[in-house]
């Protein structure tokens, strides 16, 4: 199944009145910085504290009556984990999340919080599909990918298309990518509503395999990266993801871990908001001039803010 922005306009229908209607902000500050006009569009005030709310809320949504009544199953190491049992709760729809051992306490304690079953594994020794393809159907639940989902590409398609009704045409979109759910849904909504922008998606250094993936021209596989980019920790692009960005970005380009340090910084103390590491890639990329936007209008997504306050200070001390 091919995903349109038809679907993403569908989407926005269906998160209607539940997800946030994410601010768009602004710096002076930054703009002096890196000589564009940049809006930054704040998901880590999404419900569930980053833009998988959407995907998941859509995904949901779009079941039938049946498959709600039998409860959904994700894996995640955090964000769409906590966006599923959310979605899933405030719908009425029981929820099974599949989390490696290590993922951010915090984020383990939300995903619970909201009343999630979870089920650990080990993301070194362990194929996280593996296991959840086998939960999911030992219990008969519908599986809900991070990414790699038709319904959860289009719903994070909706944060881009809010963006740019809010301000208007774009020259460039930056967006962060782990697999590739919110880049292709934001080169959907993106192509449609500004056609002529420059789409990046902007991935952890330890990690780029997207990169790797464009350059080659099929989807690469790598280990597990290493990253404090914990949203971002993938090993390859989606068979649904890959053909979007593949068609649609005007390239990938990648963020060091301190350069993610350095625009956590910049948040907290210049726009007094907490964005977790991995919701600065496509910051960092503007920052530090991996793309080119100097006189440019420029779309940032920022998204997400679940960091670990202990985290969090670490980060801002080193």
């Amino acid at each position: 199944m091919s995903v349109t922005y038809a679907d993403v306009e569908a989407a926005a229908g269906r998160i209607d009145g539940i997800a946030h209607r994410t601010p768009v902000l602004t710096s002076r500050t930054a703009d002096a910085r890196t000589g564009a006009t940049l809006f930054f569009k704040a998901e880590p005030l999404q419900r569930a504290g980053a833009f998988k709310f959407r995907g998941a809320c859509n995904a949901i949504a779009a079941l039938s009556a049946e498959q709600r009544r039998r409860g959904v199953l994700a894996f995640s190491s955090g964000n769409h984990a906590q966006a599923i049992a959310y979605a899933g709760a405030l719908q009425g729809v029981p929820t099974v999340i599949v989390m490696p051992h290590d993922a951010p306490a915090i984020k383990v304690a939300a995903t619970r919080g909201y009343g999630a079953e979870i089920v650990t594994y080990d993301r070194y020794k362990e194929d996280r599909e593996a296991v959840s393809r086998r939960l999911a159907e030992e219990r008969g639940l519908s599986m809900i990918p991070p990414y790699d989902h038709p319904d959860v590409i289009a719903g994070q398609g909706t944060a881009v298309k809010e963006l740019i009704e809010e301000v208007g045409p774009l020259d460039v979109l930056l967006v962060c990518l782990g697999g590739g759910g919110l880049l292709a849904g934001s080169c959907l909504a993106a192509r449609a509503l500004s056609p002529e922008v420059e789409i990046w998606g902007v991935e952890p250094e330890a990690g780029n395999d997207g990169q790797q993936s464009l350059a080659k021209g099929e989807v690469v596989r790598i280990p597990v990266p290493v990253s404090i980019a914990d949203g971002a920790l993938t090993t390859h692009l989606g068979q649904h993801t890959f053909p979007i960005i593949r068609r649609e970005a005007a390239g990938i380009v990648t963020a060091t871990d301190a350069q993610l340090v350095s625009a956590m910084r910049f948040f907290v103390e210049r726009m007094k908001l907490v964005v977790e590491p991995t919701g600065c890639l496509a910051a960092a990329a503007a920052f530090e001039g991996a793309v080119p936007v100097k006189g440019k209008r420029v779309g940032v997504i920022l998204s997400g803010g679940n960091v670990d306050p202990a985290a969090l200070g670490r980060h801002l001390a080193a």
